[in-house]
C-alpha cells in the first residue's frame, strides 16, 4: 500500500471514530463519560490488521494533524487518550520514535527580528550580539501542531516580556517531534525534554541558573517538565521555575507510562488549567494550580476548537505586561462555587508572571470573556504591544 493511501485510510479511520462517536450521543446531554464508552467500543473493535497497517511517525504529514481540528474537542481528547493505551496494549506499533535533534532550535526573539540557533550548541545562542547574558531567560516550548510560525501566540508571548524590557526570550523550534500524529508527539516528550535539559546544561555555564525560566503549553508543558527533572539528574542543580499552562491530558494517564509536569521538577512550578478534563490535565499537578472559570472545561468567550485550552497562554501573556500584574486574583478554595459563595477565606494572590513563589495549593478566580481577561484588569490595561515591544519602539 502506498504512503497517500496508507495515511489517508488511518486519518480516515480516526475521522470514522470520531463521527461514530459524536453520532451515537446525537439528541443526547454529551459528556465525557458518554464519550469515553463510545469512542472505547469503537476503538477496541479495530482489528489487529488495522493497527498494523498505521503509517510509520515519520511518514505521516504534519498537514494531516488539522484534519482533527474540526471535530468537538471531547471526542478528539477521548479518541487521542483511547488511541495511545490501545496502541501500547496491541504491541503492533511503537509509538516512540528519537527526535532529530538536528532539526531543533533555539530560536531567539527580538523586537525586529528572529535568530535560530542549533539547540545542541547553546554557546551559539550566549554569542549573538542580541543575547544579554546579564538579564534573564524565559524559554517557551508550545505544544502539539505548533511550528512557531502560524501561531500568533508565541510572538504574542514575546512582545509581552519585550515591553519589560528584562529578559531574553528564547522560543523552542522542535522541528517535527511534536508535529506528527498526537500520539507519537506525546510519547516524543520524555526525549525532546532530555535534550532540552542538555541543552541547558550547557546554556547554564554562561547563564545563571538563576535567571532561567521554563513556560511550557500543553505537550510543552510536559517538555520542560522532563527537561527541570532531567537538568537536575544531570547538574545536582533545579530550575528556580517552570510554568506549565494547560499541560496535556490525553495520554498522560495515571498508571501509565508517561508521566507529566508535576511539582519537584523546579523549586517552584506553578500551572493555570484552562481545559481541565479535555485537552488539558483537570488534577493539581505544581505547588500551586491555578483554576479560572474553575474546572469547567469551556472557559468564557470561547467556541471554536482549542480556544479554551489556548486561553492559558491567553491569561498568562495579560499578565507579564507592566501593570498587569495582579489582573487575576485567585484564593486558596474547593472549587469556583465555593468562592461565589464566599465560603473561602484568605488573601487573594496574582496567577502568572507575578505569582508568589511560596504559594501552594489550588487557587480558584473567574475571568472575563473579553480582553482584558483578568476580573482586577485596570481599565486602560494594555492587552496588545501598542507603544512598547514593537521594532522601533525602544
Amino acid at each position: 500500500m502506498g504512503l497517500q493511501p496508507r495515511v489517508m485510510k488511518f486519518i480516515g479511520t480516526i475521522i470514522l471514530i470520531i463521527s461514530l462517536t459524536v453520532k451515537g450521543t446525537a439528541g443526547m446531554h454529551i459528556n465525557r463519560s458518554i464519550l469515553g464508552s463510545s469512542a472505547s467500543d469503537i476503538v477496541r473493535g479495530l482489528s489487529s490488521q488495522s493497527i498494523r497497517e498505521i503509517p510509520a511517525p515519520d511518514q505521516l504529514f504534519s498537514t494531516a494533524i488539522k484534519v482533527l481540528l474540526g471535530f468537538p474537542e471531547q471526542a478528539v481528547f477521548t479518541v487521542l487518550n483511547q488511541a495511545c493505551s490501545i496502541y501500547l496494549a496491541s504491541g503492533a506499533i511503537n509509538p516512540r520514535i528519537t527526535p532529530n535533534v538536528e532539526e531543533m532550535y533555539f530560536e531567539l526573539r527580538t523586537p525586529c527580528k528572529n535568530i535560530s540557533v542549533p539547540i545542541a550548541q547553546p554557546e551559539q545562542l550566549v554569542n549573538l550580539e542580541e543575547f544579554d547574558a546579564e538579564k534573564k531567560v524565559v524559554i517557551f516550548v508550545s505544544g502539539w501542531g505548533s511550528d512557531g510560525k502560524e501561531d500568533s501566540y508565541i510572538q504574542d508571548f514575546a512582545n509581552a516580556f519585550f515591553c519589560r524590557g528584562e529578559h531574553n526570550v528564547v522560543y523552542i523550534n522542535t522541528g517535527n517531534s511534536v508535529q506528527t500524529l498526537y500520539t507519537w508527539s506525546a510519547f516524543n516528550t520524555e526525549e525532546v525534554g532530555n535534550i532540552l535539559a542538555e541543552s541547558l546544561k550547557g546554556l547554564t555555564e554562561s547563564v545563571p541558573v538563576e535567571n532561567i525560566h521554563l513556560v511550557g503549553h500543553s505537550l510543552g508543558a510536559q517538555i520542560v517538565g522532563k527537561a527541570g527533572r532531567q537538568f537536575k539528574d544531570l547538574t545536582g542543580q533545579s530550575l528556580p521555575r517552570i510554568t506549565g499552562l494547560d499541560p496535556a491530558n490525553p495520554c498522560f494517564n495515571e498508571g501509565e507510562e508517561l508521566s507529566g509536569i508535576s511539582r519537584g521538577d523546579a523549586t517552584f512550578v506553578d500551572i493555570i488549567h484552562s481545559n481541565p478534563g479535555v485537552l488539558g490535565k483537570p488534577k493539581s499537578l505544581g505547588d500551586v494550580d491555578f483554576y479560572p472559570d474553575g474546572k469547567r472545561a469551556i472557559k468564557p468567550g470561547c467556541v471554536r476548537f482549542g480556544c479554551s485550552h489556548e486561553r492559558s497562554i491567553r491569561y498568562y501573556i495579560e499578565t507579564v505586561y507592566p501593570a498587569n500584574e495582579q489582573n487575576f486574583l485567585g484564593k486558596r478554595c474547593n472549587s469556583l462555587q465555593s468562592l461565589n459563595a464566599g465560603h473561602c477565606d484568605g488573601t487573594e494572590h496574582a496567577m502568572g508572571y507575578a505569582v508568589d513563589h511560596d504559594l501552594k495549593g489550588n487557587y480558584y478566580l473567574n475571568v472575563n470573556a473579553d480582553q482584558p481577561y483578568g476580573k482586577n484588569a485596570p481599565a486602560d490595561a494594555v492587552v496588545q504591544p501598542n507603544q512598547c515591544g514593537l521594532c522601533g519602539s525602544q
